[in-house]
């Protein structure tokens, strides 16, 4: 949940912070482990393609928007802040009715759907890409780059032994498909691990419901549906990661200097954004995984080609550390602040607050949309 990252600046300057989610969101636990207030509402999804649950989903978009304006009357914020996501669209269109101005980021190449009808309400629409502006009014565009938690930047490996306990004998790979998992990561994970263990121990991040109590007896994998706290010192303890291209994954791996194989979604199964988000950091020597190689044989030449020995894995370091390094000096912020590489929470708030917020300052994100400020004064 990049937006996390704002937190420690918004408490640092004594912010109020409320957060708004999906009624049930897998974020709603996380959110309250951080001590926010999480107020959920009713949300449906937005579709490009014909399916029934449109017109159902209509309905919870629409009873979304007017249990968000009743929270705007009550929590009164003197700002929304938004990371997309079908969720903010309702509280979004209830900031803008309500007279209360939006803030939006963009972490994909191109904004999606749910940011697209989101842009029209907001008067700054905050881009991970440079490239990212061309797609969007250039008055309400800003380049900001990603937010990075800065506790990722923390994690200690042998803490990530301690809690897996996965011994040093052999590299550690780590796959990922997202907070809810991806199918097909899965399968073809499970149906190579007989290979794949000889070389790495193996940490799986299966996604919620996706425990499969049948690969208890193979020692050296490990297999979770969520780890929150732990996720820094699970990367910290990793050697390489496979995983989905999502943008604020693929810059938390480059912040941290981490190799890793990307799985994009496929064009069929998206609007194409992770293809996108995955060329745009193959500049730094870091190529997609093409979707053919999602078979168990694909994986495994991957695994040879990459390097499965913990020596060729630190060569292929090293050379993205310097790629990285080449990628983040031009970056808003630079690597100046080593607790937020890719992303400069200090400038970035600052500049929101100054342009757009009143005094006293009052922020508000969404799952999305979460809300920050200060107290009203009496």
């Amino acid at each position: 949940m990049p937006h996390l990252a704002l937190l420690p600046y918004l408490r640092e300057k004594d912010y109020h912070v409320d957060y708004i989610g999906s009624k049930d969101g897998i974020e709603k636990k996380l959110i309250e482990k951080e001590g926010l207030p999480y107020y959920g509402i009713a949300s449906g999804k937005l579709r490009r393609y014909f399916d029934f649950k449109n017109f159902t989903d209509l309905f919870k978009i629409f009873l979304g928007t007017i249990q968000s304006i009743f929270l705007m009357y009550q929590l009164k914020p003197n700002l929304v802040f938004s990371k997309g996501g079908f969720v903010t669209v309702p509280v979004v269109i209830a900031a803008w009715l309500t007279k209360v101005p939006v803030v939006i980021h963009e972490s994909d190449m191109t904004p999606g759907l749910a940011n697209k009808i989101a842009s029209r309400f907001a008067v700054k629409i905050c881009t991970t890409f440079e490239s990212t502006l061309a797609h969007i009014p250039a008055s309400k565009g800003v380049h900001t780059g990603a937010p990075i938690r800065g506790e990722l930047l923390l994690g200690e490996g042998h803490k990530g032994h301690v809690y897996t306990r996965l011994d040093h004998n052999k590299a550690i790979l780590m796959v990922t498909g997202g907070s809810l998992g991806a199918q097909s990561i899965n399968d073809c994970l499970r149906n190579s691990l007989i290979e794949l263990t000889k070389t790495f121990h193996v940490v799986h991040l299966c996604g919620k419901g996706n425990i499969d109590h049948s690969y208890d007896y193979l020692e050296g994998y490990r297999q979770y549906e969520f780890v929150g706290k732990h996720m820094a010192d699970l990367y910290a303890m990793a050697d390489v990661v496979v995983s989905r291209a999502g943008s604020n994954t693929i810059t938390e791996l480059v912040a941290l200097k981490k190799p890793h194989l990307l799985i994009p979604l496929p064009a069929t199964q998206s609007r194409g954004d992770q293809l996108l988000n995955a060329d745009a950091f193959e500049a730094l020597g870091i190529g997609p995984l093409n979707r053919k190689a999602l078979v168990p044989k694909g994986l495994n030449r991957a695994r040879r080609a990459r390097g499965g020995q913990r020596h060729k894995l630190a060569d292929r370091k090293l050379a993205l550390q310097q790629r990285a390094d080449d990628f983040t000096a031009h970056q808003p912020g630079g690597a100046k602040d080593s607790h937020c590489v890719l992303f400069h929470q200090k400038a970035f708030v600052s500049q929101i607050c100054q342009q757009l917020a009143t005094d006293p300052v009052c922020v508000h994100c969404s799952s999305g949309a979460a809300r920050a400020g200060r107290p009203p004064h009496n």
